[in-house]
């Protein structure tokens, strides 16, 4: 334990494992939904591939939002968190093999659920075991280790639609392999130093009394992450289609380096405002200024009249929405109300990450075919604005 008026620290070596952990779990999902999937709905579904794919991500959101809440809730209750992140890797992995044997729609939508589900096995303990081991001194460097998890998935998916790197059929396999590689060192290496303040019950159910509710702070952090995630989500399911619409010229290759660059951009800027967070005790300034970039981004997507200006407008999306995630993630755990039900309590926070899934599909579907992507891109940076706000009142911690 830290001596007495010294900040305490969490090994980097275990933050660097676990951000690579974290990294796996991108891994499996980011090439996987947002470029063999929406390719293979074309193939099964032809013209309605976009309503498709809004029925498979609505149903996959409720697969995730009901094992994020529960397996976390398991992980609790059995104080073994490293057990359910083994776990839902295996079947993560299996069933991302079996993905390609569905011939039809309906086959495919119940394989994603089910793998949906798996995912989520693995990511919600996942989430929960850094609230036990990173103190609130870090919670800023952390979150910019976090920010190389979608890089990492976004970099995986410019390397399987590499022309001629890897076969079209043999991408998943790859993709299985580099998550299991990504994700087992911090379950078999990973030593992190206890801090038995983080795992201890409530002072209030100790004492008999009714746990504290969530307070305002909390609610504000989950209200700004929905309205963000919303514009996220929404990109990250049709990014393919409107890509296509504004350059149809445009390789899924190029798709996948513009989508990297992105994430690699935010790298060292998520980096450098968690530590600047930490060292300054101001941990959502850096949220405020990333929503406000993130809603004007899409403002510049939704006025784009041509391919450059839509990237450049895109990457200035992507960058600022990355960041605010990345530092929201780690950010959240300092506002969770109870410690012995954290998993739990992350898996209903998380709802923020699966709603918008189940929000966005409508609001595509309502908007794009009678109206294109200009307005859904105005409606989703009014709601990043709401975001600025939300956080920008939040009280500065004592």
């Amino acid at each position: 334990m830290a001596e007495a008026g010294l900040p305490r620290r969490q090994s980097h070596l275990f933050l660097l494992l676990y951000a690579l952990a974290s990294a796996g779990g991108a891994m499996a999902y980011v090439p996987f939904l947002t470029i063999w999937l929406p390719g293979r709905m074309t193939d099964l579904a032809g013209a309605a591939d976009v309503e498709m794919l809004g029925y498979a991500t609505f149903f996959g959101a409720l697969a995730a939002s009901a094992g994020g809440i529960g397996f976390g809730w398991l992980s609790d209750r059995t104080l073994n968190r490293r057990g359910w992140i083994l776990a839902g890797l295996v079947l993560t992995i299996a069933l991302l093999l079996v993905v390609p044997l569905a011939q039809d729609i309906r086959s495919l939508v119940a394989i994603i659920v089910a793998w949906q589900f798996a995912l989520n096995m693995m990511l919600g303990p996942l989430a929960a075991w850094a609230g036990d081991c990173v103190p609130d001194e870090q919670k800023g460097l952390l979150g910019g280790l976090l920010a190389f998890s979608p890089a990492l998935g976004a970099w995986l998916g410019w390397l399987v639609t590499w022309p001629g790197l890897v076969p079209a059929e043999q991408r998943l396999e790859v993709i299985g392999l580099l998550v299991a590689t990504a994700v087992l060192p911090v379950l078999l290496f990973g030593r992190p130093r206890s801090f038995p303040d983080l795992t201890a019950p409530p002072a209030a159910l100790e004492a008999g009394k009714a746990p504290r509710r969530p307070t305002g702070p909390a609610v504000r952090m989950w209200l700004a992450r929905l309205l963000v995630q919303i514009s996220e989500a929404a990109l990250f399911a049709y990014l393919y289609f409107w890509f296509r619409s504004v350059a149809p010229g445009m390789h899924d290759n190029e798709k996948a380096q513009l989508f990297g660059m992105a994430l690699t951009i935010a790298i060292p800027i998520a980096l450098a405002s968690g530590r600047w967070a930490d060292r300054n005790n101001r941990p959502f300034l850096p949220l405020v200024a990333a929503a406000a970039v993130s809603s004007l981004g899409m403002v510049g997507m939704a006025l784009a009249t041509d391919p450059d200006a839509a990237k450049a407008s895109y990457l200035v999306f992507g960058i600022a929405s990355t960041v605010f995630l990345s530092l929201h993630s780690s950010q959240t755990l300092r506002v969770l109300p109870r410690s012995d039900r954290r998993g739990r309590d992350l898996g209903i926070f998380n709802l923020t990450n699966t709603m918008p899934s189940l929000i966005m599909p409508w609001l595509t579907i309502s908007l794009v075919p009678g109206f294109g992507f200009d307005a859904l891109f105005l409606l989703l940076a009014a709601l990043s604005a709401i975001a600025v706000l939300l956080l920008a009142t939040i009280p500065r911690p004592r």
